[in-house]
């Protein structure tokens, strides 16, 4: 039986690509706050259903939890999957509803529908 080796860092580029959902890229200021760290003002750069990438200019290590404040919304607490050159990439700790998910994208692409929340 033969099993292919591949590279710690082919692994980990080929792993962020299976995702439980489609990103978007976006633009959103938020705010960001790792566990035991201060507030701090970011850009989310894409979101989905199951996480975001956000700037970060301190590394942040995998397995931090977090909390993302997107506009309008309460705290989001996350985790912290990868940092790499002042990005970070997290996981909610809970799939966003997809009406807020929808709602928070159409706001910020300019898109004119909104779903109730109710």
């Amino acid at each position: 039986m033969s099993t292919e080796y591949i590279a710690p860092d082919r692994y980990m580029t080929v792993a962020q690509e299976d995702r439980c959902a489609p990103r978007t890229r976006i633009q959103i200021p938020a705010s960001f706050r790792a566990s035991g760290g201060r507030n701090f003002e970011t850009v989310v750069h894409d979101l989905s259903l199951g996480g975001f990438c956000c700037s970060a200019i301190n590394r942040l290590h995998p397995g931090t939890v977090c909390w993302l404040s997107l506009p309008g919304l309460e705290a989001l607490r996350a985790e912290v999957v990868w940092w790499d050159n002042s990005l970070a990439g997290c996981a909610f700790e809970n799939l966003l509803s997809p009406i807020v998910h929808d709602n928070v994208l159409a706001r910020w692409r300019g898109d004119s529908v909104f779903r109730p929340l109710t």
